[in-house]
């Protein structure tokens, strides 16, 4: 295939239709607006917003977050404006980019996430819900519900009774078994299954003998995570039979391809984005390149082929 011949980028996840397989990760982009001076928000295949809750948060107290050897930790604490203040101040400029802007929702208890799903339903234009289930069930004690299989599919039964759009159920890795919450939420409704969500770590001031996170811990993410994300990819890729979009660690066109392979439909761009704004679109661009370089017209292809 020579430099000149055009790949096929395109793709088609949960009946979303994508120019790319490259997304933006929530809580990573902001509303998008952010990036804009940084980054041509059109080369990438879609957004996902920061997380929304049915009220405004604080978030936590400071330090919020700590670099750490091959990623970082973060405590922000879900900071958001809150369902109204999104509708009225980020999602005008959102509803105005020509790339697929999927919505990142979460909400202390079932009936929240289901209210929280109409209205933004009501907007039009959204491209798809991203259900953060990785929120405390305040009804339950706290626990959070991405660790509990009745718990998670409760949460997408009820996003998927008020919505037509395509719902993407985001897991947590902090479980026993991520097949099991998978699977529950497939049956529940989901049409696609994001994953995964940072790892739980910790950090000490070893001068003052106290955690340097204000929260006390604080979610792992980056390069150091991307083994522990694509081990659970490919054990969630053989338990159910939705579209999969990986993240966790993705930096470079090699690590989008190595999730593609196995068995990622589409991938996010997190913690990257910090270090380069731009990271995204040169994965994007990187992907094309490596088709040609091997021959491959259509990037579809490649998706799942991992050989025993």
């Amino acid at each position: 295939m020579s430099d000149a011949q055009q790949v096929d980028l395109s793709t088609r996840v949960a009946g979303i239709d994508l120019a790319n397989p490259v997304l933006l990760a929530s809580g990573t982009c902001g509303y998008g607006e952010e990036l804009e001076p940084f980054l041509r928000l059109a080369e990438v295949g879609g957004i996902i917003t920061k997380t929304i809750t049915p009220e405004p948060r604080s978030g936590n107290r400071p330090p919020r977050i700590v670099e750490t050897p091959s990623g970082m930790l973060n405590a922000i604490g879900l900071q958001n404006p809150g369902l109204e203040g999104f509708v009225e101040h980020k999602w005008p400029f959102l509803s105005t980019l020509e790339t697929k802007v999927i919505v990142n929702i979460a909400a202390p208890t079932v009936e929240q996430h289901g209210e929280m799903t109409a209205r933004i339903d009501a907007l039009g234009g959204v491209a798809g819900i991203e259900v953060n289930i990785s929120c405390p069930n305040i009804r339950e004690g706290g626990v959070l519900f991405g660790c509990n299989p009745r718990a998670s599919a409760d949460v997408i039964s009820t996003v998927r009774r008020h919505t037509k759009l395509p719902v993407i159920a985001k897991l947590t890795p902090n479980v026993t078994d991520i097949t099991e919450i998978a699977r529950s939420v497939v049956d529940a409704g989901a049409d696609a299954v994001s994953l995964i969500n940072t790892l739980v770590g910790m950090a000490v001031d070893i001068e003052a003998r106290r955690p340097i996170l204000g929260n006390v811990t604080g979610g792992l993410s980056g390069p150091a995570i991307k083994p522990v994300a694509l081990a659970m990819l490919w054990k969630v890729r053989q338990a159910v039979d939705v579209p999969l979009l990986g993240l966790g660690g993705i930096s470079s066109t090699q690590d989008a391809l190595e999730f593609l392979i196995t068995g990622a439909s589409a991938i996010q761009v997190g913690t990257a984005t910090f270090v380069k704004p731009g990271a995204a679109a040169d994965i994007v661009a990187g992907l094309g390149d490596y088709c040609r370089k091997v021959g491959i017209a259509r990037l579809d292809d490649l998706v799942g082929s991992l050989k025993s």
